[in-house]
């Protein structure tokens, strides 16, 4: 008997219900399948009720959605195909032409770029303030601002901001929303939105967080993804929309595995941590970097703010060469005479990467601002410390 192709596509078993694993099935879908036009007019996609085109969700993606609401302290939560899509879809959704946005002078750079070189064509305005300095950020804000971005800790040079400070202007700003791009925390370094004292309406902490999952959530260098994370089903509801529109989505597969990887990521996280101490103590007795810059150290930028919030501070280390001692060309020796470190961009993985920044205009406060050194940013991944000490010691001498 020959098997047509209709009776394989249209094949009438199915497999029981009520299976149940350690990990969560992976559910692929574009297309759903209504039971009838009933369903087809009444199933709802928005509150996660029912399933309606794959692009809005499937039991996969709710159920990593729910599980990232909850390790951030939210209510809701929004894939996103990276960090930087993440960060994306909250300018795009929340800023109209007029509008004002505020970034940490050490915000993420490629966000940075997102309104310098995307937004500034539809019309958004925006300015950059000292994130240790809450009345800096205060003098900027204009009645057309409408989004304060934070982040903790800065991107690369690692300040830690003044987050009650911060949220304690915008709080005195009921139109401004304040995001906090939350990929160096992880949703375990703090808790965001416990942060600070309530608003009128008893609301504490940032108003909504940015997570790349690609990171620690992830932890093994090989997914891209992010996360928005709101409290407020108003704010949650406008960013959802937003987010249909413009058909953001992410692979069953990559679902899997950022749900594979949040069961360790306590673990995870505790490890990159001990371990980048263990190194950066090593660091502060060289004298070849003329700062070591990591939260924890009582000398950091914003070390105060730091220890008042958390007691992690996740996997990131940079040190900063002097440019008369260390020119760019010594300094990219070294990293080129790394072993265990490779040259990569990205953190939160199994293994320890190396990337150097020129400080020639990277920042425009602080100690670094007027600094034309060299810094080189290091992720400490899981291997053991002491063997990367060693790498850094031999690459080093040989420099």
């Amino acid at each position: 008997m020959t098997v047509r192709s209709t009776d394989l596509i249209h094949h009438p078993y199915e497999a029981p219900q009520g299976f149940r694993s350690v990990v969560p099935a992976v559910h692929k879908a574009s297309t759903v399948i209504f039971p009838d036009t009933a369903a087809l007019a009444t199933t709802q996609w928005k509150d996660k009720s029912g399933y309606t085109y794959g692009l809005h969700g499937t039991p996969t993606t709710f159920t990593l959605e729910e599980r990232l609401a909850t390790l951030e302290g939210g209510h809701q939560a929004l894939l996103a195909p990276s960090g930087l899509s993440a960060l994306a879809l909250v300018n795009q959704s929340l800023l109209r032409a007029g509008d004002e946005v505020l970034l940490p002078d050490n915000a993420y750079g490629p966000n940075k770029d997102v309104v310098r070189a995307e937004l500034a064509h539809w019309g958004v305005r925006h300015a950059f303030y000292n994130p240790l300095d809450a009345a800096d950020l205060a003098a900027r804000i204009t009645p057309a601002t409408r989004l304060v971005w934070l982040e903790a800790a800065g991107s690369v040079t690692l300040e830690f901001p003044d987050l009650d400070g911060l949220l304690a202007v915008c709080r005195q700003h009921p139109r401004i929303v304040a995001a906090l791009d939350n990929t160096w925390g992880a949703g375990l370094a703090f808790q965001p939105f416990e942060l600070g004292l309530p608003d009128r309406h008893g609301s504490r902490g940032v108003d909504l967080t940015v997570h790349a999952l690609t990171k620690y959530p992830s932890g093994g260098g090989d997914v891209l993804m992010g996360a928005v994370v709101t409290r407020d089903e108003a704010l949650h509801h406008q960013l959802k929309m937003s987010h249909m529109r413009f058909g953001l989505g992410v692979s069953g597969n990559d679902a899997e595995f950022i749900l594979k990887g949040l069961s360790s990521i306590h673990v995870r996280y505790a490890a990159h941590d001990a371990a980048t101490r263990h190194v950066t103590a090593w660091l502060l007795q060289q004298t070849a970097f003329s700062q070591v810059l990591h939260p924890a150290l009582p000398d950091a930028p914003g070390h105060a703010h730091w220890l008042r919030h958390c007691r992690s501070a996740a996997g990131l280390v940079s040190m900063v060469f002097e440019a008369d001692d260390w020119p760019q060309s010594r300094v990219h020796a070294f990293v080129d005479r790394l072993r265990l470190f490779k040259i990569g961009y990205s953190w939160g993985g199994p293994m320890s990467l190396v990337m150097p920044y020129g400080l020639t205009g990277m920042r425009q406060f602080g100690a670094l601002a007027d600094h034309t050194g060299t810094l080189v940013r290091l992720s400490i991944g899981l291997e053991q410390p002491d063997d990367l000490i060693a790498d850094l010691s031999q690459a080093l001498a040989l420099s």
